[in-house]
C-alpha cells in the first residue's frame, strides 16, 4: 500500500464506489457469478468501483484460469502454475451473459506464456459462444501480448469482437520495474497489428498515472497510440494493492485528468475515459458509444 495520504476527493470517490447501488443488487451479481464458477478481474485485481459495477450487475469476466505466468509489479492477480483450461468456461459464461441480460460484455484473462498460442483460441471460443447465445451483445477483450504472436492475436480477430483492447499500462521507462517480462513495442504491435488484421474493429489501451512518469512521457505514449490508429483511450490513477507491490508515486489530481482527456480528444482519441478510479472496463459500455 501507498505511504502517501490519500486526499478527501479521492476518498470521497472511493466510498462512493464501493458502497454502489444497494447491497442486494451487489449480492445478485455475486451469486450469479458463484453458481456459473466465474471469476471476475474486479474481484482478483482488486478494483475499488466492483461495488458500484455489480449493483449494476456488470462485471469483466477473468478467463484462462486465475493464475499468471508472469507477475507484474503493479498487479493484483495471483501469479503460480496455471491449471489446465475448462472447455465448458465459453458456455458458462455465455449462460451468465444472458442471465444478466448484459448488451455489452467486457472479457479480459491472466497471461498464459505456458500456452502455445496463449489461449487465443480460448478467447475465439468465448467469442463464438456469445455470438451463438447473446447475439445482442456487444464483445470488448482485453487481451494480453500473446507473447508477440500475430498468428495468435489473428485467431481471437477472427471470432469478430467489436473491441480489441491491450494496455500499455504505463510508459517506457518504467516498463523494467512495472511490467517486468513485457515490451513496450510489442504491446504497442498488438494495436497496431489488431487495425492492419481487423480495421473495423475498434482498438483501445490504457495507462495508469502515478507510477513516477513525467508529462513529455505520458504525451509519447499517446501521439505512439494515435500512430497505431487507437481508437479509445482510458486514463486512471495507480493504487498500489499492497506493500509488496510498486509503490505509487503521486496522487493525479482531477483538474489533470481532464487537461489529459482534452489533450487526447485533440489528439484524435474518439472516446476517452480519464479520472482517478478510471479503469479498463470502467463503464465500457458508455465510452464504447461515445467513440460511435
Amino acid at each position: 500500500m501507498s505511504s502517501l495520504p490519500a486526499p478527501q476527493w479521492l476518498m470521497s470517490e472511493v466510498r462512493r464506489a464501493k458502497q454502489g447501488r444497494g447491497k442486494e443488487m451487489v449480492a445478485q451479481t455475486r451469486d450469479l457469478l458463484d453458481r456459473f464458477h466465474l471469476p471476475t478481474v474486479c474481484e482478483s485485481a482488486r478494483c475499488p468501483n466492483r461495488g458500484e459495477c455489480f449493483s449494476l450487475h456488470t462485471v469483466t469476466f477473468l478467463i484462462l484460469g486465475d493464475s499468471c505466468t508472469r507477475g507484474c509489479a503493479f498487479c493484483a492477480l495471483k501469479r503460480g502454475k496455471p491449471l489446465p483450461l475448462e472447455a465448458d468456461e465459453p458456455w458458462r459464461l455465455a449462460r451468465a451473459v444472458a442471465e444478466l441480460d448484459l448488451r455489452h460484455v467486457v472479457i479480459t484473462s491472466v497471461t498464459r506464456d505456458d500456452l502455445p498460442d496463449g489461449g487465443a483460441a480460448h478467447y475465439a471460443r468465448v467469442v463464438v459462444a456469445l455470438r451463438e447465445h447473446c447475439s445482442g451483445a456487444r464483445v470488448e477483450l482485453l487481451v494480453p501480448d500473446f507473447a508477440g504472436s500475430q498468428e495468435a492475436l489473428a485467431t481471437v480477430l477472427a471470432a469478430q469482437p467489436d473491441v480489441l483492447a491491450h494496455n500499455l499500462e504505463t510508459v517506457p521507462r518504467l516498463y523494467p520495474e512495472v511490467r517486468r517480462g513485457a515490451d513496450y513495442r510489442r504491446s504497442l504491435k498488438v494495436l497496431e497489428w489488431a487495425k492492419q488484421l481487423a480495421p473495423k474493429t475498434v482498438t483501445k489501451s490504457g495507462l495508469m498515472l502515478g507510477l513516477g512518469e513525467d508529462a513529455r512521457e505520458v504525451e509519447k505514449v499517446l501521439n505512439d497510440l494515435r500512430t497505431v490508429q487507437c481508437d479509445m483511450l482510458t486514463l486512471g490513477q495507480y493504487l498500489s494493492p499492497s506493500l509488496h507491490h510498486v509503490p505509487m508515486a503521486r496522487y493525479v489530481n482531477p483538474e489533470e485528468f481532464a487537461a489529459w482527456r482534452q489533450q487526447a480528444r485533440a489528439l484524435g482519441f474518439s472516446s476517452v475515459a480519464a479520472g482517478s478510479l478510471v479503469r479498463s472496463s470502467y463503464r465500457a459500455s458508455r465510452f464504447f458509444q461515445a467513440a460511435q
